[in-house]
This record gives C-alpha cells, sequence and structure tokens, in this order.
C-alpha cells in the first residue's frame, strides 16, 4: 500500500460541506452558459454581433481578471492567521454571487432595435460584475483544494465527492430554470419569466453557499504552514514576472491548452441545447430537461466508477485521456440526430464520459501546481489557479464566435421563429456536436504528446514538497 494512501486527513463530511462550493458554481456556470447567449439573441433579438462584442470584452476582461484576483488573494492578510487564507475570499465571492446572476436577466430595455446599446451596455456590465465574483470564489475554492488536501489518495477522494455534489447543482441549474420561463413567439413575450428564473435560482444558490461554509475553513496547521513558508521575497514577486513563470513550465501549459479546449466543448455544447429544442426539434423549454437529466445521470452512475478506475491505474493522465476521447466519441453523433429521445440517449453516453474528466480536472490541476512549487519553491496555488481560468476564459470567446459566424452563414433569423431554413438547422447542430468534437480532440493530441507528469514524477514531486516543508 502507498503511503498517501493512509494519509487521509479530513473528514468525508468536511469533503461534502466543501463540495456545496462546487454545488453553487456549477449551478451558476450551466445557467449562465445556457440561457444567458440564448436570451440576448433568441428572446430579446439583440443582434448576433452585438453579443458577440460584449462577450468578446467580457472575456478579455476575465482572462485578466482571473490571474490578477489569484494573485492578489494569494498573499497574506491581517485575517489570514484567524480566518486562513481561501476562507473569507470565499465568502465574499460565493454569498453574493448568484444575485449578479438574476440581473443578466432583468435589463431595463426589452427594445432590441431602438434600445441595441443599451442592452449591449447592460448585457457586459452584468456579465463582468457576475464574473468578478466567480473570479474571487473558484481562484480560491480551487486553491484551497490543493493547500487542504495533500494526497493522492485525499484528492481523488475528495474529487469524487465534490464532483456528485457539484452534479447535484448542475442538474437544477439546467432542468429547474426551464420550467419557470417560457418562450416568447411571434405573438407573445415571456420576458419577465426570465427574471423570476434568475431570483429564483440566485435563492437556491445562496443556500448552497451557506452549506458549504464548514468545509471551506482551513484549519490551523495549513494557516501555519502557509505562515511559515511566505518569505518576504515572495510577497513582492510582480504579477508579470509569476505570470511569465507559470508560462515557461511546459506542464501547466499543456494542460492549459487542453483545459480551454475542453472548455469551449461544454460551453458550446450547453448554450446550443435551447436552440436544438426550439428550432430543430420544435418542442417547449421543458423538453431540455430530459437532454440535460440524461447527461447528468450518465455522470451520475459513472462517477464511482471513475473514481475507482483512477485510483486502481493511479494514472492520472491516461484517465483524463480516456475520458476524453469518449466525450469526443458521443458528441459527435448528435450533428445528424433530428429525433428528441436519441438525443436524450447520446447525451446519457455523453454525461459518462464527462465523468471521467471531471473526476480528474482537480487532481491533474493540482499535480501541473505541486509541479510549479518544486520547480519554483514557492506555494502560489491562487496564482495558477488564476492563470488556468485565464485560459479558460477564451473558451467564452470561441463559444461566442462559433455561434455569430455559424448563424451567419447558415442564414439563422430569429424573426422567423421556429420556421428557420434547413441550413440554419445545420448550424445549429454543427456548433453543439461537431465543431466541438473536434475541439476536443486536438486537446486530447496535445495532452497525450506534450504532458509529461507520470505517476512516478507526481509522486516525486509531493515528496519534494514535504521536504520543502511548505
Amino acid at each position: 500500500m502507498e503511503t498517501d494512501e493512509l494519509n487521509i486527513k479530513h473528514s468525508k463530511m468536511g469533503m461534502v460541506s466543501y463540495g456545496f462550493n462546487s454545488f453553487s458554481r456549477e449551478l451558476l456556470r450551466i445557467a449562465f452558459t445556457t440561457f444567458g447567449f440564448f436570451f440576448y439573441e433568441s428572446e430579446l433579438g439583440l443582434n448576433v454581433w452585438l453579443i458577440f462584442l460584449a462577450y468578446f470584452i467580457f472575456a478579455i476582461y476575465n482572462m485578466f481578471n482571473d490571474p490578477l484576483v489569484g494573485y492578489l488573494t494569494n498573499r497574506p492578510f491581517k485575517f489570514t492567521k484567524k480566518w486562513g487564507r481561501r476562507f473569507p475570499w470565499i465568502l465574499v465571492g460565493g454569498l453574493p454571487w448568484g444575485f449578479t446572476y438574476m440581473l443578466i436577466f432583468t435589463p431595463p430595455t426589452y427594445d432590441a432595435v431602438g434600445g441595441a446599446w443599451i442592452l449591449f451596455a447592460w448585457l457586459l456590465f452584468t456579465t463582468c460584475l457576475f464574473d468578478t465574483f466567480h473570479s474571487i470564489l473558484f481562484v480560491n475554492f480551487q486553491s484551497l483544494f490543493v493547500d487542504k488536501y495533500r494526497s493522492v489518495q485525499e484528492r481523488r477522494t475528495a474529487s469524487g465527492i465534490y464532483i456528485m455534489i457539484g452534479v447535484l447543482g448542475i442538474a437544477i441549474g439546467s432542468i429547474l430554470p426551464p420550467l419557470l420561463f417560457e418562450y416568447s413567439t411571434e405573438t407573445t413575450t415571456n420576458y419577465p419569466s426570465f427574471a423570476f428564473q434568475g431570483l429564483i435560482i440566485a435563492i437556491v444558490t445562496f443556500v448552497g453557499f451557506a452549506l458549504a461554509i464548514p468545509g471551506s475553513r482551513e484549519d490551523q496547521v495549513t494557516i501555519d504552514l502557509y505562515l511559515s513558508s511566505q518569505a518576504e521575497e515572495r510577497e513582492r514577486t510582480s504579477f508579470f514576472k509569476s505570470l511569465w513563470t507559470a508560462l515557461k513550465q511546459t506542464p501547466f501549459i499543456v494542460f492549459m491548452v487542453f483545459y480551454l479546449l475542453y472548455q469551449t466543448l461544454i460551453e458550446t455544447m450547453q448554450a446550443s441545447v435551447q436552440y436544438t429544442v426550439k428550432y430543430s426539434l420544435k418542442m417547449p423549454p421543458t423538453a431540455s430537461t430530459f437532454i440535460f437529466a440524461a447527461f447528468l445521470v450518465g455522470v451520475l452512475i459513472s462517477t464511482p466508477f471513475w473514481t475507482y478506475y483512477s485510483k486502481r491505474v493511479k494514472n492520472n493522465k491516461k484517465v483524463m485521456l480516456i475520458s476524453a476521447l469518449l466525450l469526443a466519441a458521443t458528441t459527435l453523433p448528435i450533428t445528424f440526430y433530428r429525433d428528441y429521445w436519441l438525443i436524450v440517449f447520446e447525451m446519457l453516453l455523453w454525461g459518462i464520459a464527462l465523468g471521467g474528466f471531471w473526476i480528474m480536472i482537480f487532481p491533474v490541476s493540482a499535480d501541473v501546481i505541486d509541479n510549479a512549487i518544486v520547480t519554483t519553491k514557492k506555494r502560489e496555488e491562487g496564482v495558477y489557479t488564476g492563470f488556468q481560468q485565464f485560459f479558460a476564459r477564451v473558451g467564452i470567446i470561441i463559444q461566442a464566435f462559433t455561434f455569430a459566424i455559424v448563424h451567419e452563414l447558415t442564414g439563422f433569423n430569429e424573426a422567423l421563429g421556429t420556421s428557420q431554413p434547413e441550413s440554419a438547422i445545420w448550424g445549429i447542430h454543427f456548433h453543439q456536436s461537431l465543431i466541438p468534437a473536434i475541439l476536443i480532440l486536438v486537446g486530447a493530441f496535445v495532452f497525450w504528446k506534450w504532458y509529461k507528469l507520470t505517476p512516478e514524477k507526481v509522486r516525486e514531486n509531493q515528496e519534494k514538497i514535504k521536504e520543502m516543508g511548505i
């Protein structure tokens, strides 16, 4: 038995509480991804290129906001010794975050012609506000994972628990909103129903964060280890020097490319669902319930297997590659499906593949950060987590650009309602399946070719960190 298998120091209940950060984060993330772009284009009728411009500026802001938040919150403050390095920031980011989601769906005007630039400004402002709180939360939530759970075995156990709780958040974030709003038609508008779903989601999110508070606390040992390792010169390391140091590390860059393309797959597939339901299948919004439920069931039934398998093979790279290839294989067929129940079944298979990738994201990210700690002799989890989100935000730009260019080239016009040309229907299926399948395959190739953190290297890095006493 490996020594790290005996090195589990935190209770399962504590891991469950910590996992409720994932519940609320995943709930808001999938709700925003699925309904934000759709609301402004399909419901309000705002020009798709204005939406793309807002998303583009929003993503650029996020790309720099995330690493900057990671850099700023990585240093000690007056409250660090008593409350910990991460816990106070998790509260600051998490507790008000859900209400910024509600603001996205409460624009000051619904006039997409005369008030187009007002809608553009509101979309840009609210999405940037939304992501500011997300950055404060997620950078510190993920950094806490690396610092709090230090053994390979404990990381896999905690990851399996928080993934299961995160799936519950995704279930509510994807299934509940369509039960609360109605599509607008050529004769009726249902814009206020989107604001109502935003309020309900905000309340549910707040409750989730309240449950996460006990598990987000840092124990005194973790706090003392950090404070004892925090030399003065480490505090004076500039933001751009930290960025340059990160960019010089091959495992970090390779994982970032892979993570970016994975995020693009998630963004484009999930944001496409409402378009598929409304325009391709010509069904009410509640029809998306079974589509999302299917992939969530797939994740739930596969997570115990992926957790067991990852512990058995003890090779994070191998497990992540297998799940990525399965993701591509289960994404591609949706390009050709026009039957509702076939799509539901395929999403079940997709969820089974997705469960493996989800299980591996935090452990592989932790391996990359451990390698950085050994290389730089510094614990800067927040900085690297922020840079990870920097790369992930490019996925938002790709998703928005994909929708804009595909809709332009295929003749999609929201004013036509459900009477879209066949070319537009093909375009919707292209950005739901064909394009993301290609992207995840490219990412898998890059990861397979250039990611060199073997299980032996991972164990070696962890031993060195123990010797360093940080």
